[in-house]
């Protein structure tokens, strides 16, 4: 059984994000959650249409979260370590695997597996 995974992300904060500022930006996030929805199902198409080794251009591009700065890349987790949904959707993926939209606390999110 894996007890670390790695993956980056590229997450889109809405409204009701618990933290609705955007870490690339410093300013308050105005998407409705279906706006965020609408334009990262755009990403996820981008991706899949482009392949896999764009993920991280588009995350320095548009992630909110801080890891922006990494292309999305959160490093080694294990277990307990990240909100359930996330944590559900990163060990439940096969290396080189992509989610599809996982929403958290934090907003929604694109998740791919590196380790």
């Amino acid at each position: 059984m894996t007890t670390q995974v790695r993956t980056a992300h590229l997450l889109i904060k809405h409204t009701e994000s618990r933290n609705p500022v955007s870490r690339r930006t410093n300013s308050r996030v105005t998407l409705t959650p279906q706006e965020a929805r609408q334009e990262l199902q755009e990403y996820y198409n981008q991706i899949l249409a482009e392949g896999m080794a764009i993920f991280p251009e588009v995350a320095r591009a548009r992630s909110d979260c801080g890891s922006f700065q990494s292309g999305g890349d959160l490093g080694m987790f294990g277990r307990g370590m990240m909100q359930k949904p996330f944590e559900d959707a990163s060990f439940g993926l096969k290396v080189g695997e992509m989610s599809g939209i996982v929403e958290t606390d934090s907003g929604l999110h694109l998740i791919y597996r590196i380790e």
